[in-house]
């Protein structure tokens, strides 16, 4: 209870700390050379309907990207742990690909290279009155498949840690292959697979600033576009990265939330944290010890 409160209270110091930290640098800096605080001020509690819109489609294409991301991970990692070798093969040559080019190039490969040598085009969708443009339908998917390759190898962790007895007992049931993963192993796996996960969910925020270069306005290019108006770089990206500590700085709640709720019923759970907490997972601390030390 008290490791509890205490970190409790660690999460909303260092909330408040950084928010003040950027506060101030911004108030701070004003005397000494040419910034409008009221810039930065009016993009965090005034915002327009541009960055609004540009803050819910960053978190619409995280959150869309990465359920494809997982599924597509799930796949993968059971294709490359099946017996049939065509699977396999598909399997690794997917996360080679995927892992081994930047995601900056596959941007620009598959919008723009494409549609250039009429292989395809990118449509426009819509779903009655929601309009699904061509370059986010690209960015998100792109994102997502990206997000696959990664996913895979640490699903395949999960799996792989789940104690093999317990397949060979959902065989000697009589459960078949399907049955046994989503039975059996994968709801074992993801007290592996959610640590993880939710690093990669954290990063998948921040990288759909990349998708600028494919023209979607996300909260980093409507930035740039109000600061290459006003030329207040300096108060418009401050307020922006505010921004984004604050949505992965709530997920880091919300992933610590899940963590607890999957390590509910564990002899582990009865002894303290396990692992790396809030303040390893966003700055890279060890993790703490059984004894809480």
């Amino acid at each position: 209870m008290t490791s509890s409160l205490s970190s409790s209270r660690t999460r909303r110091a260092l909330l408040a700390g950084c928010l003040m930290f950027v506060a101030l640098s911004v108030s701070g800096c004003s005397s000494r050379a040419d910034i409008q605080p009221q810039f930065f001020w009016d993009s965090l509690f005034h915002p327009s309907p541009a960055l609004v819109n540009g803050i819910g489609l960053t978190l619409i294409i995280s959150v869309i990207a990465q359920i494809l991301g997982v599924i597509l991970g799930v796949f993968a990692a059971m294709a490359k742990m099946a017996k049939f070798a065509p699977f396999r093969i598909a399997s690794n040559l997917y996360i080679w690909f995927f892992r081994g080019t930047p995601l900056l190039v596959q941007l620009m490969f598959f919008v723009y290279g494409l549609p250039t040598v009429g292989l395809f085009r990118w449509p426009t969708i819509a779903f009655g009155p929601i309009l699904i443009p061509a370059e986010i339908l690209a960015g998100t998917i792109i994102l997502g498949v990206n997000e696959g390759a990664y996913m895979a190898e640490i699903v395949r962790a999960g799996i792989l840690s789940v104690d093999p007895g317990q397949t060979e007992a959902s065989k000697s049931l009589g459960m078949k292959y399907g049955q046994t993963m989503r039975r059996i192993v994968l709801p074992q796996a993801a007290r592996v697979i959610v640590p993880p996960l939710g690093n990669e969910f954290n990063n998948m925020l921040k990288t759909t600033s990349l998708l600028t270069v494919v023209s979607v306005f996300e909260l980093y290019n409507t930035t740039s576009v109000a600061a290459g108006h006003n030329f207040r770089y300096f108060e418009l990206f401050g307020a922006a990265a505010v921004w984004y500590l604050l949505m992965t700085t709530i997920w880091g709640f919300i992933q610590g939330w899940i963590e607890r709720r999957l390590a509910k019923g564990t002899v582990l759970t009865s002894a303290g944290p396990t692992g790396p907490g809030w303040r390893g997972r966003f700055f890279g601390g060890q993790a703490e010890s059984l004894g809480g030390h």
